[in-house]
């Protein structure tokens, strides 16, 4: 019995801290390996001259090229490899025009990595789909497979907007915040920023570290996890 080839995976990423990470996150899921990382276009061409690629990991905002204009390009001289492009653009119009390029997935950022690990995952699926399909039904399953699954259900007496509003203020603050700075900036309780601070921590997006101040205990500092 033959071991399948693992999915070799070049990391597009401008960001170093988040190009390591990603390096990480690709290297822990089975079936899958990293074989390099770019931080610009440029570097991508010419990762992809020297080294064979299936995937790429590309960060659609790149210092020298946008990552749907550096997608067309790689088309146009040749290049194959899919896409999972990875972002914090929302504009649909974009997601419309990458599927042309050969986006099979995004993945919105900021992410962990069980939402990386669920989307190589599906593409691994469909990556292994060979051969002629034997009716649509079969086309319909490789289909499938690329299709996020809906999201998971938040904590009970938590949702969704609100998080989102937490992450953005967590995020934006690069000393960190408690959880009544939290509260400030949302408008929300403090004990409901804490469940919302929490729940961030549990999933990995978040760090949390005493604050010692002059009297009294010491206050929860919670930071956002960059990556």
């Amino acid at each position: 019995m033959t071991t399948a080839e693992p999915i070799r995976v070049l990391i597009v990423e401008d960001d170093p801290v988040a190009a390591d990470a990603h390096v990480m996150y690709v290297g822990r899921v089975p079936g899958f390996v990293a074989v390099g990382k770019a931080h610009t276009g440029a570097e991508a061409r010419r990762a992809l001259e020297r080294t064979q690629v299936d995937l790429l990991l590309l960060d659609l905002h790149l210092p020298d090229a946008h990552g749907l204009q550096l997608a067309r390009s790689l088309r146009a001289a040749g290049y194959h490899a899919d896409v999972i492009a990875v972002t914090s653009a929302r504009d649909l119009a974009v997601v419309r025009e990458g599927v042309s390029l050969g986006v099979v997935q995004y993945v919105l950022k900021p992410f962990t990595f069980a939402t990386l690990r669920d989307r190589l995952v599906r593409y691994a699926e469909f990556h292994a789909a060979a051969g002629e399909a034997s009716g649509q039904d079969e086309v319909d399953r490789a289909l499938a497979a690329l299709r996020a699954p809906s999201p998971a259900a938040l904590p009970k007496g938590l949702s969704a907007p609100t998080l989102e509003r937490v992450t953005v203020a967590l995020r934006d603050c690069g000393e960190g915040l408690t959880a009544a700075g939290v509260a400030v900036a949302v408008g929300i309780s403090r004990i409901t920023a804490r469940r919302y601070l929490e729940h961030l921590v549990e999933a990995g997006r978040a760090a949390r570290s005493p604050q010692y101040g002059t009297v009294g205990r010491p206050e929860l500092q919670y930071r956002w996890v960059k990556g």
